[in-house]
């Protein structure tokens, strides 16, 4: 009797006694997925492309092989999940990621490095995705401090984003220094390192949360027309954000921010994404519908047109610009950052709020896979637009009007859960 009463005065699980640690754990998924998986490309490129004499088409190939692995990735995800815990999907895909992050160093030719980032696309969308139903189930059971813990998971991405800032440009001064053909090389094995740390400190908090209960029938699935504005919107969402996030460093470099000044821009977009979690934690709340999507991608799509207004406004680039266009250009980047992984999760509190636990794998599964279909498009499309007139200015022109159409697409999004409670008030009055 004295064990029986003792096992019932045991503390509570890690993930309710120490909501805010679990959510960092969480958040190093999206760190090393997204921060370090995807967009630390883009500091990559403007080297790489002068080193290997590649095109803006080339270049943007590059970000839609690691978007095709997004796709392949997130197609398989529920397969997988049925299979394996999503805990182990989470971290395999940590592992496997880590591994190509590292020969992403090895090479020059542009056939081996597309395979790596297709690769690492796969592997990396376990992590997001696989993170997203973990931090779905975890904030569930923290119903007041949902829409803060959600944001501080995906704001983990922002640490992803500032991290590369400093550490790839040390990296490259090292391997000139060192006299490497290459010097960017050894940027790619420090990032890899950098990973395997986010691994080891996001595996525990994966491990102790609750499995989400599995789907038992087919005759509950909710169909994906209900929600078929959203997930359009979605799509646009993707298509349109990856082109700034691919070509941005670009595009500043050819305005003439170099150095420190191009090191401060990414590091304020980072921490952009940073404050997120608190900027959109009562928006995530309040709105049940895509409301909140909306705004954040009418704000990105503003942001991404002042880089391309500038380009198209002072033709110079010999020297610096001025403070000025320099804070404005700051102010780009860290509105920007504010929305990119706020705007991913408002899909998963959308799914969340609007359909039934057993469901959020699958709901989680259509988003992912729609939004990758999206960023497959995206940079390829705008590297196109970016090699004919008007250059890169163009190409920023084009990822602004679809973040704008995905505004208006998300607005018209209302709540399932609404919805589902006005049929049933009408089939009473009747």
């Amino acid at each position: 009797m004295k064990l029986t009463g003792h096992s019932n005065t045991t503390s509570a699980p890690f993930y309710m006694e120490y909501p805010l640690l679990t959510a960092l754990g969480l958040s190093m998924g999206p760190a090393l997925s997204i921060g370090l998986g995807r967009f630390s490309y883009a500091l990559f490129l403007p080297m790489m492309r002068e080193d290997l004499h590649w095109s803006y088409f080339i270049a943007g190939l590059m970000n839609t092989g690691n978007a095709i692995g997004y796709l392949i990735g997130a197609l398989s995800m529920a397969w997988l999940i049925k299979r394996f815990s999503v805990a182990q999907v989470f971290v395999a895909g940590g592992l496997i990621g880590n591994l190509f992050m590292a020969l992403s160093g090895f090479f020059t030719d542009p056939t081996y490095f597309f395979i790596c980032r297709l690769l690492i696309g796969i592997a990396n969308t376990f992590v997001f995705a696989g993170g997203s139903v973990l931090a779905a189930q975890f904030t569930n059971l923290h119903p007041k401090q949902a829409g803060w813990l959600m944001g501080i998971y995906y704001a983990g991405g922002g640490l992803g984003i500032i991290i590369p800032s400093f550490l790839v440009p040390e990296m490259v001064q090292t391997g000139q220094t060192l006299d490497w053909a290459h010097p960017w090389q050894l940027a790619w094995y420090a990032l890899a390192a950098i990973c395997c740390l986010c691994l080891a400190l996001m595996w525990f908090p994966a491990h102790n949360i609750p499995a989400v209960p599995p789907r038992t029938t087919a005759s509950g699935k909710t169909s994906v027309r209900r929600y078929g504005y959203m997930v359009s919107a979605y799509v646009l969402f993707g298509m349109g954000y990856i082109g700034y996030m691919t070509f941005v460093i670009a595009l500043l470099t050819q305005l003439g921010l170099t150095g420190t000044r191009l090191n401060i821009f990414y590091a304020l977009l980072g921490m952009g994404v940073l404050a997120s979690s608190r900027l959109w934690a009562r928006a995530l709340d309040r709105f049940k519908g895509g409301e909140t999507l909306a705004i954040i991608t009418l704000l990105m799509g503003v942001a991404c047109l002042i880089p391309a207004l500038i380009s198209m406004l002072t033709q110079t680039t010999a020297h610096e610009p001025g403070w000025l266009i320099t804070s404005t250009i700051y102010l780009s980047g860290m509105v920007f950052g504010s929305g990119v992984f706020a705007a991913v999760a408002t899909t998963t509190v959308f799914v969340r709020n609007n359909l039934p636990q057993s469901q959020w794998v699958a709901g989680i599964a259509v988003f992912t896979s729609l939004f990758a279909v999206g960023q497959v498009v995206g940079p390829t499309l705008v590297g196109w637009v970016s090699d004919g007139p008007g250059g890169l200015s163009r190409g920023f022109v084009l990822s602004a009007g679809i973040l704008l159409l995905c505004a208006v697409l998300s607005l018209l999004q209302k709540p399932l859960v609404q919805s589902s409670i006005q049929v049933s008030s009408q089939t009473e009055k009747n």
